[in-house]
């Protein structure tokens, strides 16, 4: 057998993070997409890998895009997105404001 490859380890374990950080079980997660109800289990469990195909239907499924899934610096992609899409509304007056209170909370 050979060893997993670094995406493999972060896919098993990110898959777990994103998935209890939306607070659903494994196996309500496998059946909304229309997998058998171990499917997510047996992901996390390092006992199988998902088709290109199903770790589309996953990223749907958390609401974000495989890159998100695999950027495991951003720690809850889903909010990080939506708050992007927020900020793409404001005016530039706006958005220096809300810069300047990031940088603010940073210290």
């Amino acid at each position: 057998m050979t060893e997993p490859t670094v995406f493999e380890e972060i896919l098993h374990s990110r898959l777990a993070q994103l998935r209890i950080q939306k607070g659903v079980s494994a196996r309500d997660m496998s059946l909304s997409i229309g997998q058998g109800q171990a499917y997510i289990n047996n992901i996390e469990n390092r006992k199988m890998l998902p088709s290109i195909k199903g770790l589309f239907y996953i990223c749907e499924y958390l609401g974000i895009t495989p890159k998100d899934f695999f950027d495991v610096e951003t720690a809850n992609p889903e909010v990080l997105n939506g708050l992007i899409s927020d900020l793409k509304t404001l005016s530039a007056e706006q958005l220096s404001n809300v810069a300047a209170i990031v940088k603010d909370i940073k210290k």
